[in-house]
């Protein structure tokens, strides 16, 4: 039996917890159309729509509708398929203009370096180049001079490569001439170290600006991909392990990958 207040009106009313907790089953049903269409990223048949939402045709048409009165859903003419609708891009646009990837990314590094078990920070570009706006500490001490406001080099810290191998060329080139090292783009093995970079979605640095000093950073894009910040590990190098599929390496990648997706960038995909 459920719990019931006192009511002057007579009207059984339900406890806050249960009222919160309780939703509409078939809006939740029918957003799953939503989310394959959000995860596909491209117009789809009824079909294949409603196995990636996993339910009949017969039973996704209905909401389809309703979708497309609303506008979340909309039907191409001559293709017959379903694509999101302005209503739905109208949201989105909002939404990214709501969203804060500073304050996003702050809040993820406390839980972070736990994970990776050592210090951890994030970086944004600025005027000059990236620079380290947070630095969260972890159980592992790491005696380096890291702080808030203080820049990263392009060419010798994982913060710095990370925004070297996806800002624009012109801006990477101008901060790496600022940096003293204005042919660094063109020297080959720091061009294929960017280039693993962009294939992989990590960098590492082991022993450069310090011996026995390691670190990897992965990027974080926005809703418009581009790339809003790095989130770093740095740590002892005989404890941070570099290796691509090691624990903390995972860690980082999918604290990155979540905080990109909260930003509206595109969910990676297989292959």
């Amino acid at each position: 039996m459920k719990n019931l207040k006192h009511n002057p009106s007579r009207e059984p009313v339900e406890d806050s917890e249960e009222r919160t907790s309780r939703g509409i089953q078939s809006v939740e049903v029918g957003g799953q159309l939503l989310k394959a269409l959000a995860n596909t990223g491209r117009r789809m048949a009824l079909k294949d729509l409603a196995r990636a939402a996993e339910m009949t045709p017969a039973k996704a048409h209905p909401y389809l509708v309703s979708f497309g009165k609303l506008g979340l859903i909309e039907q191409d003419p001559v293709s017959g398929h379903y694509g999101l609708g302005p209503l739905s891009m109208q949201l989105g646009l909002i939404s990214l203009q709501q969203v804060d990837p500073v304050r996003l990314a702050i809040a993820e590094l406390p839980g972070l370096a736990q994970r990776v078990g050592c210090t951890v920070s994030a970086a944004v570009w600025g005027a000059q180049g990236p620079v380290i706006i947070r630095v969260e500490e972890g159980p592992t001490p790491v005696y380096v001079a890291m702080r808030h406001g203080i820049p990263a080099s392009l060419r010798h810290t994982g913060t710095g490569k990370i925004f070297a191998a996806y800002r624009h060329p012109a801006e990477v080139a101008a901060a790496l001439e600022r940096e003293g090292l204005p042919a660094a783009l063109e020297e080959p093995a720091f061009a294929a170290e960017l280039a693993d970079i962009r294939r992989g979605g990590l960098s590492r640095v082991r022993d450069e600006l310090l011996p026995g000093i390691s670190a990897m950073a992965v990027p974080v894009f926005d809703g418009f991909g581009r790339l809003a910040l790095a989130i770093a590990a740095i740590g002892p190098s005989a404890w941070l392990d570099l290796s691509d599929d090691s624990a903390q390496a995972r860690a980082l990648r999918e604290t990155g990958q979540s905080l990109s997706q909260r930003l509206g960038a595109a969910s990676p995909r297989p292959g």
